[in-house]
């Protein structure tokens, strides 16, 4: 019985045969992953592959893109290996020139390390004129400045982005946005007006519709709401004097299509002779809308020109603290204004 049970505890898992079969399966296998994962992966063009990753793009979005782009044969192993990795949300955005022939295990690490060029944050005001964006651009970017307003008036390249105007002021949205170093001053100017026009939804469409307004006159009239103010909330008041000034065929007197024409020649200030000058943008000599946009309005004010409030005031003045006193007659006004002159000597 000892004997039994010493022959029993003796007994190996695996016979010498077995044994040998076990480790060329995990031998295989090894093979099969170094194979699959450590290969590299070659495409067929001779130049590096370039590859834009956006700040906040997932990595199964970046992925579909290289796929998309010849940089791996299959989506599953570059998953599995982001996976294994913990990487799922580790890419980082830049511009990347994939080499031929790197492994999945490469690109991944190359992707989470980020690129050689980082993206550079410009900041664009609201309400800027197209001379001051492109100063930004020239500063920020390197950017050619001459070539910023060279194709801000070139006809053939602004109906290329579909537009069927003499200048791109005004199609362009004020925002923050991220550029690679080098970036062509055509990319950036389309990356503005694709910014753009999206805001212009179906929604905003029926709203021109009720105003009987298309999207050159909306852009106009936030051009000019942009330009009175720095306080977003009396946004959407302003533009309603504005609409009701339009509607009883007064003159718009603003004082934003004067500095768009003397282009701060004063600065801050607008002198009486500034008044006369013969132009279809001097809104004191002319009725109805400037022929186009003074600047480039931000969205906040595309929204006033959009959705302005319904009020009756048909005149407003600073109060000399960055925000406006409204008034609904001719004698509320000279009161407001001559206040305001008073303040202005104070100030002096």
């Amino acid at each position: 019985m000892f004997e039994i049970e010493e022959s029993k505890k003796n007994k190996k898992l695996f016979s010498k045969n077995e044994l040998y079969i076990v480790i060329a399966f995990f031998c295989v296998v090894l093979f099969i992953l170094l194979m699959t994962f450590f290969s590299p992966n070659y495409y067929k063009s001779s130049e590096p592959i370039e590859l834009d990753v956006k700040h906040g793009e997932t990595f199964s979005n970046v992925i579909d893109s290289m796929y998309a782009k010849g940089i791996i044969p299959s989506k599953t192993n570059m998953k599995i290996v982001v996976f294994i990795y913990g990487a799922e949300k580790k890419v980082k955005a830049g511009r990347y020139a994939i080499k031929n022939g790197l492994n999945y295990i490469k690109l991944v690490e190359s992707l989470t390390n980020g690129p050689s060029e980082e993206q550079i944050l410009v900041t664009i005001p609201e309400g800027i004129w197209q001379a001051e964006l492109a100063k930004i651009l020239h500063k920020d970017l390197g950017a050619d400045s001459l070539k910023i307003l060279e194709l801000s008036k070139s006809r053939s390249f602004i109906n290329s982005l579909g537009i069927d105007e003499f200048n791109l002021e005004g199609y362009l949205l004020p925002e923050s946005y991220y550029f690679y170093p080098l970036t062509n001053e055509g990319d950036i100017l389309r990356k503005l007006k694709n910014q753009m026009d999206k805001i212009f939804t179906p929604e905003t469409e029926k709203r021109m519709s009720e105003l009987k307004m298309n999207k050159h006159q909306i852009l106009t009239l936030a051009s000019i709401v942009d330009g009175e103010s720095n306080y977003v909330p009396e946004f959407k008041t302003i533009a309603g004097v504005y609409y009701n000034r339009l509607k009883k065929g007064m003159p718009l007197q603003a004082d934003p299509t004067i500095q768009y024409l003397i282009r701060g020649k004063h600065k801050n200030k607008i002198y009486y002779k500034d008044l006369e000058i013969d132009s279809r943008f001097n809104t004191y000599k002319y009725l109805g809308l400037p022929p186009a946009p003074i600047n480039n309005p931000g969205k906040d004010a595309i929204i006033a020109a959009l959705y302005p409030e319904q009020n009756n005031y048909l005149y407003f003045v600073s109060n000399g603290n960055g925000r406006h006193i409204f008034s609904k007659t001719i004698e509320e006004h000279e009161i407001n204004v001559q206040h305001y002159r008073q303040w202005r000597k104070t100030q002096n």
